[in-house]
């Protein structure tokens, strides 16, 4: 008896042991595998790697780091911070952990902690350069010059052939205004690499600034050498030819910067002040109206145009624009002078006066708080706004940019569409996965359709097959009129968007079979489509949507608005039916989202999170929900877990908050 018991728990310690070694073995494959999709900029592949990996372990920080790393690459900070917080409470000591999470709190604005986080990083690894360059940055972004550059010379003490420490070092003299040595590590920067186009640009930029336009204007030609795609020493070379009165080679430096980036608003700022100033002022009007599209919330977008329409006789035009200044920038003077200028021209005394009295007003206002060093901005508010800016002007956050809030009712919300049954055809399009219920799988089998699927997705199949399947299933309705047929045939009748139609054979087959909650959801999901197809027919009103491309909008503020309340009533009866299907609360809360109603969206799509821990498309929705609901982080938060749950979408959104708080 005690010989058996030995025997077989060494039987169990080898069985063990050899699960551990897999275990072992899956852990190192599932770290190199982060690893090389990451060196080959596959940063979403990783995360999907990583996340196997942080299944089965928890505890594995370098998981968390890496994966950090990969959201930081896709401009998911917020995620990125998250999880460098897990690996340094995994491990407090790991230094590479502290040093990231720093980064990324540099990035998110958030200096004082990303400082802390580098002295810990310091005090763990006092021998390592690279912490104290990053410090470095993020003290000369927070405008700390001296012990910005007190942490470059520690970095240069070890590392002495990375030209970019000498071009921050550079650039932090030149804040202290000491140029001579900021053109010393300018030219370090440029022995260093002499193939970086970097160091030309500030070398040449500091030259402008001296007015030393010919040995500018050799560096940014050399930059251009250097890297033919590089697009700063293009807009920086255009901006000396402006300086130095010639206009057509500025003009072609600009297109080809616009070649490059052709949505880079700053660059057809510039070129419309260019075309304006040339006489060319049809296409300078084109210009503002690109610079609209893109930076619409800039007051010299309006301001500039105004004066454009003004010189082509379109004073009414002009009016519009001045007055759309005035909307974003209220104590803008120059804006009520102009508008009185021209509603006298239109014959608006009245109008034209009190704008003259506006603006004087407030001139006088400016001059009394001169002294005062928080109003200092206001001393320019009657000068001219037509010189070219730089690449280095924050033109979407400057002062007279103030941008509106990004909720106020400007941006529209951007939502993954419903689920429903619906037919798809196999294809290469990656699918999110989500949690099985066996009554789902049985009602599939049930049904007995190769196609059947629950997607949020468009079908793939072709309209003509569609209608030719419709006609199939009329044609088998006629000897089979059971429930399963009439909703295999009211699938084929939404997707040909016979919405009416669908629903009432959806009705037919709830009547033969009141109890399936699945029958409620399809005929849900084919009512808002309806009330969608209704109201993008309605060219009175804007038009309201739930798209199946994550990359078209719903837009949250038509003014007329549609009932959902069947739709709703429908999910309302399916949740008491089968209360543990995920996918209920989340088209119920799609709907009260698309309704206004925000609280009550978020608590459903609480509820489908805590049914299906792995539900992407609720932590998508739930994220943009509470944007709106002006809880921005916690939205971010959600969008990072999409992302990393497969939703690609999340990181093109993510993307976007990334680049409005930079």
């Amino acid at each position: 008896m005690r010989k058996g018991f030995f025997i077989s728990l060494l039987s169990g310690l080898a069985l063990l042991c050899g699960v551990q070694a897999r275990a072992q073995y899956n852990r190192e494959y599932f770290f190199w595998m982060g690893r090389t999709c990451m060196m080959n900029n596959h940063y979403q592949e990783a995360i999907r790697t990583l996340n196997t990996l942080l299944r089965v372990d928890e505890d594995a920080f370098e998981g968390y780091f890496l994966r950090g790393i990969a959201k930081y690459n896709l401009d998911d900070l917020i995620g990125a911070e998250a999880d460098f917080s897990t690996a340094i409470r995994l491990n407090p000591v790991y230094t590479q952990a502290y040093t990231y999470r720093a980064i990324t709190r540099s990035r998110l604005g958030n200096y004082d902690d990303a400082l802390q986080d580098f002295k810990e990083a310091i005090e763990l690894r006092p021998d390592l350069p690279g912490p104290y360059y990053s410090r470095g940055v993020t003290r000369l972004l927070n405008q700390q010059f001296e012990l910005a550059i007190a942490d470059f010379d520690k970095f240069i003490r070890q590392e002495t052939k990375v030209a970019d420490a000498f071009i921050c070092r550079g650039l932090s003299y030149l804040h202290l205004k000491d140029t001579v040595r900021a053109y010393e590590n300018f030219d370090r920067a440029i022995r260093t690499n002499r193939e970086d186009p970097n160091g030309y640009n500030r070398r040449g930029g500091l030259y402008m600034q001296q007015k030393r336009y010919e040995e500018a204007e050799a560096d940014f030609n050399r930059a251009i050498r250097c890297d033919s795609t590089y697009l700063l020493s293009y807009f920086n070379r255009a901006l000396l030819y402006s300086d130095t009165n010639r206009p057509m080679p500025a003009l072609a430096d600009f297109d080809k910067v616009i070649q490059l980036d052709s949505t880079n608003s700053l660059t057809y700022f510039n070129r419309a002040m260019l075309r304006s100033q040339i006489g060319d002022y049809n296409r300078a009007l084109e210009d503002y109206d690109k610079v609209e599209r893109y930076s619409p919330n800039n007051v010299l977008v309006y301001y500039n145009r105004a004066g454009v329409h003004a010189q082509l006789g379109n004073i009414e035009q002009a009016v519009q624009d001045y007055t759309s200044a005035i909307k974003l920038y209220p104590d803008f003077a120059n804006a009520y002078i102009y508008r009185g200028r021209l509603r006298e021209f239109l014959r608006d005394p009245k109008g034209a006066k009190q704008d003259r009295e506006t603006a004087q007003r407030k001139i006088n206002e400016y001059k009394k708080r001169l002294s005062d060093s928080a109003y200092s901005i206001y001393a320019d508010t009657t000068q001219h706004f037509d010189r070219l800016l730089s690449f280095d002007s924050k033109f979407a956050g400057g002062n007279f940019d103030r941008m509106t809030d990004r909720n106020g009712g400007h941006e529209e919300m951007q939502l993954l569409p419903l689920f429903k049954f619906t037919l798809i055809q196999p294809d290469t399009v990656p699918v999110v996965a989500h949690y099985r219920l066996q009554r789902v799988e049985d009602f599939k089998r049930r049904i007995a359709n190769e196609q059947l699927a629950l997607s949020c997705r468009e079908s793939n199949i072709e309209t003509d097959s569609l209608m030719s399947l419709d006609r199939k299933y009329m044609e088998m309705q006629r000897a089979d009129n059971s429930w399963t047929m009439l909703f295999q045939r009211s699938i084929t009748q939404l997707l040909i968007k016979q919405y009416t139609n669908s629903v009432n054979t959806l009705t037919a087959a709830i009547e033969l079979n009141p109890s399936n909650p699945f029958l409620y959801l399809n005929r849900s999901t084919t009512q808002a489509e309806m009330i969608d197809f209704i109201s993008s027919i309605d060219n009175s009103y804007q038009r309201i949507t739930i798209d199946s491309d994550p990359a078209n909008r719903l837009n949250n503020r038509s003014k007329r608005t549609y009932s959902y309340d069947e739709a709703i009533a429908d999910l309302n009866k399916a949740a008491k039916l089968f209360p543990d299907f995920a996918h209920i609360y989340y088209n119920r809360a799609n709907l009260q989202a698309l309704s206004g109603n925000l609280p009550e969206a978020f608590e459903d799509y609480t509820k489908a999170i805590e049914l299906d821990p792995s539900f992407a498309e609720a932590y998508y929705n739930r994220g943009v929900v509470q944007i709106f609901m002006k809880d921005t982080r916690k939205g971010c938060l959600d969008l990072s877990k999409a992302g990393e749950l497969g939703i690609t979408a999340a990181y093109d959104l993510l993307k976007q908050y990334a680049q409005a708080e930079n």
